[in-house]
């Protein structure tokens, strides 16, 4: 049987004095188009204007707001006149949205963002409804010409500036793009098959080898180990950048392509000696010419 010790923490929770300033967390019961009504489980529900959700300009308040949905939020007045609480979301958000920044700063995570706006040297985007700045040249992993393309697009970023007492959000764009970029080439490499003959065309020279440009987009690795069947002290003894030349891949471990013409060379067979006989009257081996002037007793 039900007893009133399984009603004690709501019968507390009803009881509670509630006072302006305090950070309140509740249900949403409904979300209207101008409010959300938040039941707080105390003698009057909360009521947060759609002007108090979020600083966020883009913030959708149908989209982002459901009903039994938590949310928290911080009291603004006991009373709005029909005996509601008023809430804000802005002010709880706030407080809490800088524990959540530092926390994505510390942890490196990456997290999408919309560009909003641009402004001299970069661009503006909110981020747990603080606004924050990506500086230009953090934006992508490739220098940014025009940055007025980049407005309304949506990046990864990663946190690099999280001061709440300087009110100041900086993210970076740069190093997801760059881990992005690393993922899918990790992925095309781990497609290519070791053993397959491919054409290139000689990047870069090196002393230690020769970066080769493969068809199939990657670059990988020729030692000077693996460019001849003969021992060499220079790739370009042998190769020239814009050469254009056939390798095989020999290896594609810890996402690195080596590749080499020597493995090539060495399966190439040796080519049989031939020998090219003309006819003058008859062939100086001929049976006739060494039978010729043998006299029989």
């Amino acid at each position: 049987m039900e007893t009133m010790d399984d009603y004690r923490d709501e019968l507390e929770a009803s009881l509670k004095r509630i006072r302006v300033g305090d950070v309140v967390t509740g249900t949403v019961i409904d979300v209207t188009e101008d409010a959300v009504l938040v039941d707080l489980k105390t003698y009057a529900d909360g009521i947060i204007r759609r002007e108090d959700l979020s600083e966020d300009p883009d913030f959708n308040m149908e989209e982002a707001i459901h009903p039994g949905d938590e949310i928290t939020a911080t009291v603004m007045a006991t009373n709005d006149g029909e005996g509601n609480m008023v809430l804000s979301g802005k002010e709880a958000n706030s407080i809490l949205a800088w524990e959540r920044l530092k926390k994505l700063m510390e942890e490196r995570t990456v997290v999408p963002v919309k560009l909003t706006e641009i402004v001299k040297s970069g661009a503006v985007a909110y981020l747990e409804g603080i606004r924050g700045f990506i500086p230009a040249s953090r934006l992508s992993d490739e220098y940014v010409e025009e940055l007025d393309e980049w407005k309304g697009k949506t990046i990864d970023v990663t946190v690099i500036t999280a001061d709440e007492e300087e009110h100041r959000l900086v993210m970076s764009g740069r190093e997801a793009a760059r881990e992005k970029k690393q993922e899918e080439r990790n992925s095309r490499i781990a497609r290519c098959e070791t053993g397959a003959v491919m054409n290139g065309t000689v990047e870069t020279l090196k002393p230690y080898g020769a970066f080769v440009a493969l068809e199939n987009g990657l670059t990988g690795l020729l030692h000077i180990s693996q460019i001849s069947t003969q021992r060499i002290k220079h790739p370009g003894v042998v190769l020239k950048e814009g050469q254009e030349v056939k390798v095989k891949i020999i290896s594609t471990a810890d996402h690195k392509i080596s590749l080499s013409m020597k493995a090539l060379a060495e399966e190439e067979p040796e080519p049989e000696e031939s020998f090219d006989y003309k006819e003058e009257g008859q062939a100086s081996t001929g049976l006739g010419a060494l039978l010729k002037g043998l006299k029989l007793d």
